[in-house]
């Protein structure tokens, strides 16, 4: 094992160890904090509803590359085998209404966003996570998301996690609502806004949603499910290209000291604003002019930039900040259990350790380079004629689209 990858292992096994051994062992609702940054008891009871879910379903979305891994050997290969035996019984008591760690899927919104996270890790990981299931346990799991199902989606990225979870059911062989995606698919066709970004609804807000939400989980739900429609084969057709866009633009907003903007809301997610980024280099999807060494020398110096004093409360659990312990950074719907979403940024360990984003040599990343007066690359937007024209919105609510 590198040096560096030693460090991306450690460091992410420090941060979700504390979910998935609680959870393993049935003592997250005994042992988790809900830290909030209002104070008021009755807005901490409310978060209290939803921060299990937000814990487990973004630390499982973040290990899961890893847990899928093959072909590891010696003390990674029993790390891994033990975070994938914690991992699958915190799915089994999680979604057990029996086990005093059974969470809510479906009380309040909140339980939509975070099932989805919960199943895209599955998905990131089936035959780790999934495929080792027994009926029953699969039974008890669908029935958990086939709620999360029926809560009322925003019009905004929220269709992309009723899209993930029915994906989900598809993939475990039960019933699926195809108008779920298909709603999802179209509605983000037609919010596209060019050059490889997509509108959180019909406006564009500069943030990291593209990459918390939208396009880690466009990709897969494209990749999975285009190929079984064939107006959603049509349909998806361009998202790995826009993909590739828009890991080159995260990027290039990394600059020569390892440091990014903080714009936009949910900043206490941390690096896992990086998700899209780590995700194209994990899926071998990087723009020509990004190496995936670059990838990997630039998010390991913002790794090590926002792991700072304070970035754990004494028991190892997250705490609400940027770089460190910074309360007022928490907007109103952050707790405890949405921090694990900075755990996406790790995916790239699910690529084996011979992949030249692991084996190549350190390479400055495009900001290092170009600052440090090396060889400058000029880039280029993307340019699409008529990108809504790819699937005509006359003919889907004619077809009888929603």
């Amino acid at each position: 094992m590198t040096e560096e990858r030693k460090y991306w292992l450690d460091t992410m096994i420090q941060i979700v160890d504390p979910v998935l051994s609680a959870a393993a062992e049935e003592r997250l609702h005994r042992d988790m904090p809900c830290e909030c940054r209002v104070e008021d008891e009755k807005e901490v009871e409310v978060r209290r509803r939803f921060t299990h879910l937000e814990a487990v379903g973004r630390t499982l979305d973040g290990i899961s590359a890893w847990l899928a891994c093959e072909n590891l050997t010696g003390e990674e290969e029993r790390l891994r085998q033990k975070y994938a035996e914690l991992s699958r019984r915190t799915v089994v008591n999680t979604t057990n209404p029996s086990s005093p760690d059974f969470v809510n899927f479906s009380e309040g919104r909140q339980p939509l966003v975070d099932a989805a996270f919960y199943a895209h890790g599955l998905l990131r990981a089936k035959k780790v996570l999934l495929d080792p299931l027994s009926e029953e346990e699969k039974d008890r799991l669908a029935a958990c998301m086939i709620k999360t199902t029926k809560i009322k989606s925003g019009f905004n990225n929220f269709y992309m996690f009723l899209a993930v979870i029915e994906t989900l059911l598809y993939v475990l062989g039960y019933p699926y609502d195809k108008n779920h995606i298909d709603s999802a698919l179209h509605f983000h066709e037609l919010w596209y806004k060019g050059d490889g970004m997509y509108g959180d609804g019909e406006e564009f807000c500069m943030n990291y949603y593209n990459s918390f939400v939208i396009q880690p989980m466009y990709y897969d739900v494209a990749r999975i499910m285009g190929p079984t429609d064939p107006d959603w084969k049509v349909l998806v057709a361009r998202v790995p290209d826009r993909a590739k866009r828009y890991a080159g633009i995260l990027e290039r907003l990394i600059s020569p000291e390892g440091t990014f903007p903080a714009m936009g809301r949910s900043l206490a997610y941390r690096f896992g604003a990086m998700q899209h980024l780590a995700q194209m280099a994990y899926q071998h999807n990087l723009p020509e002019e990004v190496t995936p060494m670059q990838v990997r020398c630039a998010l390991t110096s913002i790794i090590h930039n926002m792991m700072r004093p304070g970035t754990f409360d004494e028991n190892g659990w997250l705490k609400i900040g940027w770089c460190g312990a910074q309360k007022e950074i928490g907007e109103v719907y952050i707790s405890t259990g949405s921090l694990y979403l900075c755990s996406t940024v790790f995916l790239p360990l699910g690529l084996a350790e011979e992949d030249s984003f692991w084996s190549g040599p350190y390479t400055e990343w495009t900001n290092k380079r170009q600052w440090g007066g090396g060889v400058c690359c000029i880039d280029e937007a993307r340019h699409e004629k008529n990108h809504q024209t790819i699937y005509d919105h006359d003919e889907y609510v004619a077809k009888g689209g929603h």
